[in-house]
């Protein structure tokens, strides 16, 4: 009778490892579903889910604004409180070798006619306070001017009477340089002429051309009245108008 051979015995250590890879594979598989769905999609879902976790914002490009620009507020209309100075009281001995109208019988200077050939013309503007400079039809000069405060220039056709370089008002101790004088109020007279310089050498009105600064007479800058001064004739016509 022949002896039979006992059957083989397993290692134990053999079952602990099938179990414990058992149990790794499923742990494995478990993370893999909870942390990484996405690993079951194809690549197209894959890239417009990653796109829409990366979305871009469309920022507005700045744009450059301007600081406002200052504006100057218009330039007011002084408040001329200027020196007494009545029309000008002509010092008949004043140098010159123009044309001075005579005085009359009744101690008044008389407005006399002068004839004149010429074609010059002087227009003076109240309203405007611009003095304009004819010579035919052609506008010579244009030059801003002073009238008379509290309307004390006198409207109407007049003419140029005298011309003296530096006329002196004794009255009010000042000099008129370039001076034309158009018209006699009483025994003064008026005239246009440049800015009046004072016994201190100041300038009288400088700075308030263009608004009624005069007590009657019409007054340029000095450089303007150099102008009128030269080119005037004596006799030519003066209108003043408002």
């Amino acid at each position: 009778m022949s002896k039979s051979t006992p059957p083989a015995q397993r290692n134990p250590l053999y079952s602990v490892m099938i179990v414990t890879l058992i149990i790794t594979m499923i742990g494995i598989a478990a993370w893999t579903a909870t942390s990484t769905p996405a690993l079951g999609l194809d690549e197209a879902v894959f890239t417009s889910t990653h796109a829409r976790s990366f979305a871009f914002a469309e920022i507005a490009k700045p744009t450059y604004t301007a600081l406002p620009t200052a504006t100057l507020l218009p330039t007011q209309t002084p408040t001329v409180t200027p020196e007494p100075m009545a029309q000008a009281e002509i010092v008949l001995d004043t140098p010159t070798s123009q044309y001075v109208a005579p005085m009359a019988q009744d101690n008044t200077y008389a407005e006399v006619p002068l004839t004149y050939g010429g074609n010059k013309y002087i227009l003076v503007d109240i309203s405007e306070q611009h003095m304009y400079v004819y010579e035919g039809d052609v506008l010579v000069f244009s030059f801003v001017s002073s009238t008379g405060m509290n309307n004390a220039t006198r409207a109407g056709n007049f003419s140029v009477l005298n011309k003296i370089p530096n006329a002196y008002g004794a009255t009010w101790n000042i000099w008129m340089p370039n001076w034309l004088g158009i018209y006699w109020a009483g025994g003064l007279q008026n005239g246009i002429h440049a800015l009046p310089i004072l016994s201190n050498g100041g300038q009288l009105w400088a700075g308030y051309l263009g608004v009624p600064i005069s007590y009657g007479c019409v007054v340029l800058g000095a450089y303007e009245s150099q102008l009128l001064y030269d080119w005037a004739e004596i006799g030519t016509p003066v209108e003043i108008r408002w």
